[in-house]
């Protein structure tokens, strides 16, 4: 047998040896590591240990079904986004639409042709393997990402930064898109549709704040305040969080600034005025303007827009290479 590395792993679920047999030899010949399971409760705790690429799984067993071994796979965080091809003798309609469904991304007829079975799980593979890189790299680059499935609202995946930033701020526990995220959602995509700028989400905690930004729909998009196009696509947003006490420790390191200097251009970056920042700060504005000639000096500037224009691109830059 090859290494799982070489094509991928497959999760055949059927009750019938003889389709366990036939199918294990010919995915074990074409270089996949195959895994069985005879019914629905084993497939569940096999799938969650070994993460398939692809699961091959009965329609109809005894038991625990197809149907709800599918839609337990894809209500679990870790199992979700495995692609599931449905195996039946039955090519009624509504059992076709029950196997899509319960979140089916392909089903193949008995008697199973081998060939044809091949062909399928290959094209599943790929692309399984393409987004699961995708969804690797977002994790190692630090990104808070999340999908939201557009017809029921519930989130489909999110990267583990985002999932602690969710918790911090929203107190999730559940795979369900927090009602304030969703609502900006909703009113963002209509902002893009309208053709008007889309506004970042902000929620302040403290020196802490979270920024989400919407990406275009993936897949077919659906409104779900009502109207407009159908489909099953998602909506992709980045959460970021600021923290004034991180800023103000990259502007010291930046321009060799003064702890005061510092906390000064950070809320001159953020548009207040100097009787603002007295306000925020306890200090009198005579005060904050003798800080603010010292960065001025420092940064090599004569205005505040340069100031803060000069500051933010430092900053950028930081985070980019961080």
């Amino acid at each position: 047998m090859n290494t799982e590395s070489s094509r991928g792993i497959v999760l055949i679920v059927d009750d019938v040896p003889e389709n366990l047999s036939l199918l294990h030899d010919a995915l074990d010949e074409a270089g996949y590591t195959v895994l069985v399971a005879t019914q629905g409760e084993a497939a569940l705790l096999r799938a969650r240990n070994s993460l398939p690429d692809v699961v091959l799984l009965d329609a109809l067993m005894p038991g625990m079904d197809g149907f709800e071994v599918a839609r337990r796979l894809k209500a679990d965080f870790a199992t979700r986004t495995i692609p599931i091809i449905f195996m039946t003798g039955l090519t009624d309609t509504e059992h076709v639409v029950a196997g899509f469904a319960a979140g089916g991304a392909d089903y193949v007829t008995k008697p199973i042709r081998p060939a044809e079975v091949l062909v399928r799980i290959a094209a599943h593979v790929q692309n399984a393997r393409q987004m699961k890189q995708a969804r690797t790299a977002l994790d190692a680059f630090g990104q808070a990402t999340i999908a939201i499935r557009i017809s029921d609202g519930r989130l489909v995946w999110q990267t583990p930064l985002a999932r602690k930033l969710l918790r911090a701020y929203f107190d999730v526990t559940d795979d369900q898109t927090p009602p304030r995220l969703m609502a900006w959602v909703i009113a963002a995509e209509k902002a893009r549709r309208a053709g008007q700028e889309v506004s970042s989400l902000l929620l302040a905690d403290g020196a802490r704040r979270l920024l989400a930004t919407f990406h275009e729909p993936t897949g077919d998009g659906v409104d779900p305040a009502g109207g407009g196009e159908g489909g099953d696509g998602e909506w992709l947003v980045v959460l970021r969080e600021e923290n004034d006490a991180n800023t103000i420790d990259a502007l010291i390191a930046a321009f060799r600034l003064t702890l005061r200097e510092a906390e000064v251009l950070n809320w001159v970056i953020r548009g207040k005025t100097n009787r603002d920042i007295a306000d925020i700060l306890g200090m009198s504005p005579r005060t904050v303007h003798k800080h603010l000639e010292h960065v001025f000096e420092k940064l090599g500037v004569e205005t505040r827009t340069a100031a803060a224009s000069m500051a933010m691109s430092r900053l950028q830059g930081a985070g980019d290479r961080a």
